[in-house]
């Protein structure tokens, strides 16, 4: 099988894009000309490699193509600046990664700002348990992970853990909790909920209970909004101790259980790359990480 780089460039960016069109004005050239270049991969790996719908999608040996056509995109730029452009125009080279949430908005943004040098940045946000998906299939180069064990051609380095603690505001406690937090008395109280994939309010009810509950729930898909709800007094939720320091020192937001706590263990995943740009991210990001993070003692 024969690739060529044009050909894995047209394939980049219409699974990027989502459109011929778009990958088209990405790359500068006709919406033809990117369709030419798909068939051409697509009759030399004598596979389908892209689903023709809006958006465009990767088949599953898609997936495997793209993951190869990034990393040659990235050693290639990475080369070129090397030799100072020789060549061709070179641009920054983009580094996609996943980010939880939590992380988005308290300490991965300074460190990649610190980072960004000849690269940019493409997050993409997801839930710490489920980055990963994002490395398999190629749609990033990295993720910041709550799990230990490497997808397949990546390495992993730990990075520490985000406290969170079960945090409402004094009055909700005292109206809902009168006579303190204790096994079976979460059943019907408010609580806030990231989204469908967030378990962490759920792991703290199982650690007090095994007792299933059911509890009215507040859905609220942002790190901010979620802790502006539970300042509210809308409901309790897990916290990160990164975003409440102020709150818990002041006295407007308590631990429904006195000093209860989940750590959550946060990895750097990333494909094994001898890659600057890459290099920079996971530098940047390990030493924000080594200050903001609970390192293990």
């Amino acid at each position: 099988m024969e690739l060529q780089l044009d050909q894995l460039r047209a394939l980049d960016a219409v699974l990027t894009e989502g459109t011929f069109e778009a990958a088209a004005r990405r790359l500068n050239v006709t919406p033809s000309a990117i369709s030419q270049r798909i068939k051409a991969l697509e009759e030399s790996a004598g596979l389908i490699l892209v689903q023709r719908s809006k958006p465009v999608r990767a088949t599953e040996s898609g997936l495997a193509v793209l993951r190869l056509a990034r990393q040659v995109e990235l050693l290639t730029g990475d080369t070129a600046r090397e030799l100072g452009g020789a060549g061709r125009a070179v641009g920054p080279a983009r580094i996609p990664i996943a980010v939880n949430a939590d992380s988005l908005e308290t300490w991965v943004m300074p460190a990649l700002a610190r980072a960004r040098g000849d690269s940019y940045f493409e997050l993409h946000r997801e839930d710490e348990e489920h980055t990963t998906q994002l490395l398999r299939d190629g749609t990033v180069m990295a993720a910041i992970t709550s799990t230990a064990t490497p997808v397949q051609g990546c390495k992993v380095e730990p990075l520490g853990a985000m406290r969170y603690q079960p945090l409402a505001t004094p009055d909700f406690v005292q109206y809902w909790f009168p006579d303190g937090s204790r096994p079976g008395s979460y059943a019907n109280v408010p609580m806030i909920q990231f989204d469908r994939k967030d378990d962490l309010q759920f792991r703290h009810v199982r650690l007090q209970s095994s007792r299933p509950i059911d509890p009215p729930t507040h859905f609220v898909p942002s790190s901010n909004a979620f802790g502006d709800a539970v300042r509210l007094g809308m409901g309790w939720g897990m916290l990160p101790d990164l975003q409440t320091e102020k709150d818990r020192a002041a006295g407007t937001l308590v631990n429904l259980n006195g000093r209860a706590h989940i750590d959550v263990p946060l990895y750097w995943q990333q494909w094994k790359l001898d890659s600057p740009a890459l290099s920079a991210a996971a530098q940047a990001i390990a030493a924000a990480a080594a200050t903001k993070l609970i390192q293990p003692s």
